[in-house]
Order: structure tokens, then C-alpha cells, then sequence
């Protein structure tokens, strides 16, 4: 990744009330092109919040969120996935009477063909089949793909959800607790697939497993009541007396 390279995302000074309550109080951060950068914070520090207003499911009351460049602020949901900025669970819908293969399929052909209206079954189209097995196998799923999704373990839906946004080609992706409800397993997996993305695809991560947080992200941003209250390397925000103050409670 190159660290001097412009950011894929930029968000200035972000402000969002509910009532008396300042959920986002002037949050600013940028994600750099292929940089996996992590947003963690203690429960009710707002993350939630945020990653709404950067996916358009939410406006913010103040502040500018600039994707390549594009003022990206006022645009909904759609609009923003059309531009390759996603957020997974948005993009992703499983069909559990669908097979594993299918459901990847018919994102490539959401990709393929823009268009959210007319799924048919993939069938023997190889231009749908044959990127969506590919999919799969970076999952590691290649002997579920004729298993229908509802069917499939917790875990494995989620690798499902991750292979159906790749399959759309975005630019950059939101990912919201990836790994919950997830089990050791299931997470060192999720967490080998991710792994490989570092350097090819923007992400922006909220997680609580700070132990997947340090093994994935290049920057971490410490959101607590609202404020983001540093930007840093994993080892910085590790060893950061102000971050353990206020995000483990320690005394300074």
C-alpha cells in the first residue's frame, strides 16, 4: 500500500444529534487506496452512527464525506454503491432456497447488468458461474456451492455475503462487525479470506475482536462518545496511554 497515495475516503468534521445526545461530534478520517483502516471504540461510542452516514443510510447534521474525490454527502444508499463505496450487509441479500453458487451468480450478474430487477437463474451461463465459483474458492467454499445458503452454518453465511459484495467490484467496502456471532474458527477463517484483501480493496472495518482489529488493520481510529479521538498505527494505538485511558477506563 502506498501511504502517500490520495485517500479513497475522505470524512470532515461529522456531526450527527439525536436530541441532547451528540453521536458524532466532528469526526474526521481518511482511508487510503487498499488500506484496511479499522474504527473501534467501546460500546455507545458512536461507530454505528457513523458508518450509517458514510453508507447513505443516514445524513449527517454537519460535516462533507468526499469518495474519489465526489462529494458523496447527500447521496443515498443506491447512489453511493453505484460509485463502488458499499457496505455489505446493503449490497448483499442471501436467498436461502438458492444454492451457495447461485446467490454469488446473481450478484455477478447484478454487476454484470446494473440492474437490482431481473434475476434468473445462473444456469449454464459461464460468464456468471465461472466468476462466482471463483469466488467461493477464496472462501473456501467450493464444496458448499451446491448447498443452499439456508442451510449453511452461521460462519459460512457471512463468508457467502463477503464472496456476493466482491462479486459486485466495489471500490470500497464498509464492513460492520464482520465477525460477530462468529467462533474461533469461524473467525481466524474470516480473518485468513480478509487478509489477502489488504493492498487490493479499500475497507473500512468496525470490530470489537481487538485481536482480529491488530492482525488486519494499517490504521486504527479510536472513536469514543462521539469523538474520534486518534488515528494510528496498531502498534501507536497499542501502546497509547491516552487510548487505554479512555477506551479501557485505565488512569493515565
Amino acid at each position: 500500500m502506498d501511504k502517500t497515495s490520495a485517500p479513497v475516503l475522505e470524512v470532515s468534521n461529522l456531526v450527527k444529534s439525536f436530541g441532547a445526545l451528540r453521536a458524532s461530534d466532528g469526526i474526521s478520517l481518511d482511508v487510503r487506496a487498499g488500506e484496511i483502516h479499522a474504527l473501534i471504540g467501546p460500546n455507545g461510542a458512536g461507530k454505528t452512527t457513523a458508518i450509517n452516514q458514510l453508507s447513505g443510510e443516514m445524513q449527517p447534521d454537519q460535516g462533507e464525506v468526499v469518495f474519489n474525490g465526489q462529494d458523496v454527502t447527500k447521496l443515498p444508499v443506491d447512489q453511493r454503491a453505484q460509485l463502488g463505496l458499499a457496505r455489505s450487509y446493503q449490497i448483499t441479500s442471501i436467498f436461502p432456497q438458492f444454492s451457495a453458487l447461485e446467490n454469488v451468480a446473481m450478484a455477478v450478474q447484478v454487476k454484470q447488468s446494473h440492474n437490482f430487477r431481473f434475476w434468473q437463474p445462473a444456469g449454464e451461463d459461464r460468464t456468471r458461474l465461472d466468476p462466482a465459483m471463483d469466488l467461493l474458492n477464496r472462501m473456501g467454499m467450493e464444496a458448499l456451492a451446491l448447498t443452499k445458503a439456508g442451510e449453511l452454518a452461521h460462519g459460512q453465511q457471512r463468508q457467502l455475503e463477503l464472496a456476493m459484495a466482491l462479486a459486485t467490484e466495489p471500490k470500497m467496502l464498509l464492513l460492520d462487525e464482520p465477525m460477530a456471532g462468529m467462533g474461533p474458527e469461524e473467525t481466524r477463517r474470516m480473518t485468513e479470506i480478509l487478509m489477502p484483501l489488504k493492498g487490493q480493496l479499500s475497507i473500512l472495518l468496525v470490530e470489537h475482536d481487538m485481536d482480529v482489529v491488530f492482525a488486519l488493520a494499517d490504521r486504527i481510529t479510536v472513536l469514543v462518545l462521539g469523538k474520534a479521538i486518534a488515528t494510528d498505527t496498531p502498534e501507536n494505538i497499542r501502546n497509547s496511554a491516552e487510548v487505554r485511558a479512555a477506551y479501557l477506563g485505565e488512569p493515565t
